[in-house]
């Protein structure tokens, strides 16, 4: 892992900014001004691409979403570019932004283009301070924000000589696979940056504002269960064996005794299908089965998800499920399976000065301290994927409720927020 000690320059540079909550100088108050100021123009381009039909699956809905995008980076002098994914994966692709510089850190800027719902006729809805639609708050809203936090920049003089790129990601809901193909640029650009910021929605909890400076792996797992087919007559006898269900109902219970306890560590069974002929299937993670209460049976399908803090940690847990699948009941055997997914986002000491850094600059803003978020309380994001090589610090975007659901919402006056938020740790972080 990286943290800002060992990007040379970069510690020196945060020192000042991390020492101690600074009020906003003139450079940061021009910036917040234009902001406010700019406050519609930002409502009106979410409108714009809340209007568009963007599910995962939807691949031009996608696409013309990135083509806003890439309209509004384009104004802001970056060379962009569309990046398409292989044919077979069924995903349309990814839109890259960058620009050089030789002023502060490499910075990586983190949204996504798609939403959860393959929905018809999307519709930006607008009452008070909170706007509603699909992907209004994860992650369109965010997407806005990073513009405006450059757009501030630029006028502030401080973006012609930062090295920044950006990147939308267009499957983060529903990612392509392999995910070794679907991720390499995000990959290639983590491994480039020194600081990393993912713009999914922030969190704020009973007045507070909370920083996200960690994000727990998602990854599957899929155990298979045999046992020897026969009449229910002879079930538990030194010919016949357990069968496959109390085999596989062994194995879920001691990962249940066994496994289950470290901090941050948790994993789920969430399907189960077992009898004397299954079919299921893994994409779809569905499946069926027959049996019957005179038969023992003689297959178990089960597909689960687990999440840790820590590559060492998704280690320790894979070590000890192996070993309870490998004690089998009589006559019975099993196997498990583990599929990557995402990686997690660890706490590192570089990430805990970020959130310092935001902290300060919350507080600058009127609005207090910003703790560091229980990573128990996030799923796992784009970020993590670049979390191994750079320091980075996720939720960054604007407040809102529903995320994943058909009630999504924003709250309006959380966007001109984050914008501040990220323009000023940026230009603080180039002093």
């Amino acid at each position: 892992m990286h943290d800002l000690r060992t990007k040379g320059f970069l510690a020196l540079l945060c020192v000042p900014a991390f020492a101690a909550a600074q009020a906003l100088d003139d450079t940061e108050q021009r910036m917040a001004e234009w902001i406010d100021a700019h406050r519609e123009d930002a409502v009106a381009l979410l409108e714009e691409t809340v209007n568009i039909d963007s599910g995962t699956l939807n691949l031009e809905g996608v696409a013309q979403v990135g083509q806003v995008m890439q309209r509004e980076l384009d104004g802001l002098g970056l060379e962009t570019e569309w990046i398409e994914l292989p044919a077979a994966m069924q995903r349309a692709g990814h839109l890259v932004g960058r620009k050089e510089g030789t002023r502060g850190p490499k910075l990586l800027l983190i949204g996504h283009l798609d939403t959860v719902f393959e929905s018809e006729g999307a519709a930006f809805r607008r009452e008070g301070n909170v706007a509603s639609g699909p992907g209004v708050v994860d992650m369109k809203g965010g997407n806005v924000v990073i513009v405006y936090a450059l757009e501030a920049l630029r006028e502030a003089g401080v973006l012609d000589d930062l090295p920044v790129a950006v990147i939308f990601t267009g499957d983060e809901e529903k990612p392509g696979e392999p995910l070794a193909v679907t991720r390499a640029p995000l990959v290639e650009l983590g491994e480039w940056a020194d600081v990393a910021l993912g713009f999914e929605q922030a969190v704020r909890e009973e007045g507070v504002d909370y920083a996200t400076i960690a994000r727990r792996s998602s990854s599957d797992w899929r155990l298979e269960v045999t046992g020897k087919r026969a009449h229910s007559s002879g079930v538990f006898s030194d010919d016949v064996g357990a069968g496959a269900i109390f085999e596989a109902a062994r194995i879920l219970n001691d990962f249940y005794e066994r496994v289950r306890g470290e901090q941050y560590l948790t994993f789920n069974a969430g399907a189960i299908v077992g009898g004397t002929d299954v079919a299921y299937d893994y994409q779809q993670t569905r499946g069926t089965a027959f049996g019957k209460t005179n038969v023992v049976p003689s297959r178990v399908v089960v597909h689960g998800g687990i999440r840790t803090i820590s590559p060492e940690q998704l280690e320790r847990a894979r070590a000890a499920m192996r070993r309870v699948v490998s004690e089998h009941l009589p006559r019975t055997d099993a196997s498990i399976v583990f599929e990557d997914g995402y990686p997690p986002m660890a706490p590192t000491e570089g990430n805990r000065r970020l959130q310092a850094a935001m902290s300060r600059i919350n507080e600058a803003l009127g609005r207090g301290p910003m703790p560091a978020l229980d990573p128990a309380k996030r799923g796992a994001a784009d970020i993590s994927f670049v979390a191994p090589y750079t320091d980075a610090l996720a939720g960054a975007g604007p407040l809102g409720a529903g995320s994943h659901t058909p009630e999504e919402t924003l709250e309006l006056d959380s966007l001109p927020l984050a914008a501040k938020r990220a323009a000023i740790l940026v230009y603080r972080l180039t002093r």
